[in-house]
């Protein structure tokens, strides 16, 4: 199924909150629908933001709204993905924004199968990978970035076994990366997000694929816990690969002076609807955290695989 479809002038969302118990399709008739569903991670992943954007500055178009005020509301909902800003730039600059939004739409497609057959070189016949929070076809348009890897290698018949993270505060790992490999037909384990070091140290993990928010002058940007998992391979000897495209480069800034989302509390103060910290807790609740360079084997894009920068 399409994360993401626009028909009759209306902007069709996959409700990523309701997985994998239920399915259903937020419509969005106005820009500030897409914001509200990217804020509240109706949708999420930067690909998939990135195109969103695109189509609610097309929606804004048809409205008549003021372009430019729009564009500033959309890039404001999710800061550190750069894929939000990219996309909402890129179809200021065309002549129809409704037009470039539909490219981009395929050309997400297009760069996540190119990306998932470059990524499976590097996968071997038999070996367990794993993966924290998702940035699979629920994280794009579809297919995925690095459980786009993961189904190509499937798909050139290598047999493979994933272990996802749960990925708390919200569990994208548990719901979302777990579903879509039962979907596939892809062998794959739960653990809680402290068990990744244990399980490389026991040489239980052959490959580590994640995705990413931002990949800069420095290191990459994925959710909270990915620098834990890649310390953890870095000494171990696990080879830890970031699948992501292009449009996520950002050559001008370093990933240390970038914006961190600071999300709401309440994400950490309860569990599955039930409170499970005492009342008046502080709570830090980071979204992202930085991989350093130093920490990544290889990022694997729709280009090819690059050393970091």
């Amino acid at each position: 199924m399409k994360t993401l479809y626009w028909k009759d002038n209306q902007l069709y969302l996959l409700d990523q909150t309701l997985l994998p118990h239920e399915v259903e399709y937020l419509v969005c008739g106005t820009y500030q629908d897409v914001i509200f569903a990217i804020k509240t991670l109706i949708v999420r992943g930067a690909p998939a933001i990135g195109v969103a954007a695109a189509f609610a500055m097309a929606l804004a178009e048809l409205a008549g709204d003021d372009l430019e005020k729009a564009a500033q509301e959309i890039k404001a909902a999710r800061p550190t993905a750069v894929n939000l800003a990219w996309a909402v730039d890129r179809v200021l600059k065309s002549e129809s924004v409704l037009e470039e939004a539909l490219k981009m739409y395929q050309e997400d497609m297009d760069t996540n199968r190119a990306m998932g057959k470059h990524g499976a070189t590097v996968i071997s016949d038999g070996d367990t990978l794993l993966t924290h929070c998702n940035a699979g076809a629920l994280a794009c348009v579809d297919y995925g970035t690095a459980l786009g890897v993961i189904r190509a290698a499937h798909e050139d018949g290598k047999n493979i076994n994933v272990i996802c993270d749960e990925t708390r505060p919200v569990l994208q790992g548990a719901r979302l990366s777990v579903w879509e490999m039962q979907q596939e037909g892809i062998p794959v384990k739960l653990i809680v997000d402290g068990a990744a070091g244990r399980l490389m140290q026991e040489g239980e993990v052959d490959k580590v694929i994640i995705g990413a928010d931002r990949v800069a002058k420095g290191g990459v940007a994925n959710k909270i816990g990915s620098l834990m998992v890649a310390l953890a391979a870095k000494r171990f000897g696990v080879p830890f690969y970031v699948a992501a495209p292009k449009s996520t480069f950002d050559h001008d800034n370093s990933i240390y002076e970038i914006e961190i989302e600071e999300r709401d509390p309440d994400e950490v103060l309860s569990f599955a609807g039930c409170r499970a910290a005492p009342l008046f807790t502080e709570v830090r609740n980071p979204s992202f955290d930085v991989v350093p360079s130093d920490l990544i084997t290889g990022i694997i894009t729709e280009k090819g695989i690059l050393k970091p920068f």
